[in-house]
């Protein structure tokens, strides 16, 4: 099993909300155009590497800025500044706040590792390791493929598969012996992408027909309602079931 991490394992997403919201809703307004709504974060940013949000964003307003560097300041007004800009928010969010996982995710967790699957965290975030370890997370994971290690190994983010199929990989396994769990419609995008045996969408805010539109075969509200159907049962069993009365 294959899980992001922001909004799937951890209430990060609302973090990353807010911070993308303290980033982009004074430098929209000073730009004199359509002003920034939790919308354009599901729309534009949800799931995606963090420059390929800001790029997203920009262009849904006609925007556009030079790239620059990875080593920006937050300060520079460039696709990198404003990504650092927004990573800077995070961390201190983070740091004040803290954060742990979902209590549902974590007993489905724990009742799929019990059940004998592999799982592997597969997460656009820079921030994935620090966030694994400020809830706790980090000893269960063998496998975590971030926005760090996708970079070094020079890896399409999502919607592209790539990501998730260099997970299945380093757990030695097929696409098709895996399932994508994702509560962003890019991160289903990807899950889809890569034909895998079964695209689980958890529907965080971003609804239920949406996620279905990108590709999921199933989307539940809480992962432990999936509870029932571990014991002695393949996740992918779940394909063309009814999840809180909504058809796959």
């Amino acid at each position: 099993m294959l899980f992001d991490l922001d909004g799937v394992l951890t209430p990060t997403a609302e973090v990353h909300m807010s911070a993308w919201s303290r980033l982009f809703t004074p430098f929209l307004a000073a730009q004199d155009v359509k002003p920034y709504s939790d919308a354009d974060y599901f729309g534009y940013i949800d799931g995606k590497p963090r420059y390929d949000g800001v790029r997203s964003l920009l262009a849904s307003r006609g925007l556009s800025l030079p790239d620059g560097d990875p080593t920006d300041g937050p300060e520079l007004e460039t696709v990198c500044g404003l990504g650092n800009r927004k990573n800077k928010a995070f961390n201190e969010t983070l740091a004040e706040d803290g954060v742990s996982p979902y209590p549902g995710s974590l007993r489905f967790l724990d009742a799929v590792v019990a059940a004998g699957l592999q799982v592997a965290v597969v997460t656009s975030s820079l921030n994935g390791e620090m966030v694994l370890t400020a809830a706790g997370l980090r000893d269960r994971f063998e496998i975590v493929v971030d926005g760090v290690r996708a970079r070094a190994e020079k890896l399409a983010g999502k919607p592209a598969p790539d990501t998730y199929a260099f997970g299945a990989e380093l757990l030695g396994l097929t696409a098709a012996e895996c399932v994508v769990v994702e509560d962003a419609e890019s991160g289903i995008q990807s899950g889809r992408a890569g034909n895998f045996g079964l695209v689980l969408g958890v529907n965080r805010g971003v609804g239920a027909e949406v996620l279905f539109e990108a590709g999921a075969d199933t989307v539940v509200t809480d992962l432990d309602e999936l509870l029932p159907l571990v014991d002695g049962t393949d996740p992918s069993s779940t394909e063309n079931s009814t999840v809180n009365g909504v058809h796959a």
